[in-house]
């Protein structure tokens, strides 16, 4: 429940900061971002599900956003890496424009584990799982991303959740 109220908070704090400091108020429809992307960064896994290890996994993400044009949802998929494991995330998620290039979403889908002995930044046994982030473009090519996403009874032998933090820079196509 801990970990529940963690992402919570996480994902209020995101949506608060973005919607206060990003929403431009002489704009009654903001042009969120639009586009597909591509991208990579850093994963931190901030929960050990009871495992015995300090609670931190340090890794990489990739991760890519595929716009459904005229409707408010992406297809989303991410692969969260350490060196000794993998989770492949598909998600669908709400996005929500809140200024010129910049879109929070929330979403839900599965993290599917290559190899459910070892542990990655979203647990260690395939589970279901939620998402909250934040995305703008930076250039007509660039764009930024951070989210959190949260895996529902990851772990083994465990009824722990899961909690990840990811950062990356992504190519918009």
């Amino acid at each position: 429940m801990k970990v529940f109220k963690t992402f919570a908070a996480s994902a209020f704090s995101i949506f608060s900061v973005v919607a206060i400091f990003g929403a431009n108020p002489a704009a009654a429809n903001p042009q969120g971002l639009e586009g597909s992307y591509l991208g990579a960064g850093v994963s931190i896994g901030t929960t050990s599900g009871g495992q015995g290890d300090d609670g931190r996994t340090m890794g990489g993400n990739v991760q890519g956003r595929f716009d459904v044009p005229n409707a408010p949802i992406s297809l989303r998929g991410s692969v969260l890496f350490t060196d000794e494991n993998a989770a492949f995330v598909p998600m669908v998620s709400y996005d929500l424009a809140v200024s010129e290039n910049t879109n929070i979403y929330a979403g839900g889908g599965a993290s599917l584990l290559l190899d459910n002995n070892s542990t990655t930044p979203l647990g260690n046994r395939d589970a279901f799982a939620l998402t909250a982030g934040v995305e703008t473009g930076l250039t007509d090519n660039l764009a930024v991303y951070g989210d959190v996403k949260l895996g529902i009874n990851a772990y083994e032998k465990s009824l722990a959740d899961a909690l990840s933090i990811q950062v990356g820079a992504a190519y918009r196509f």
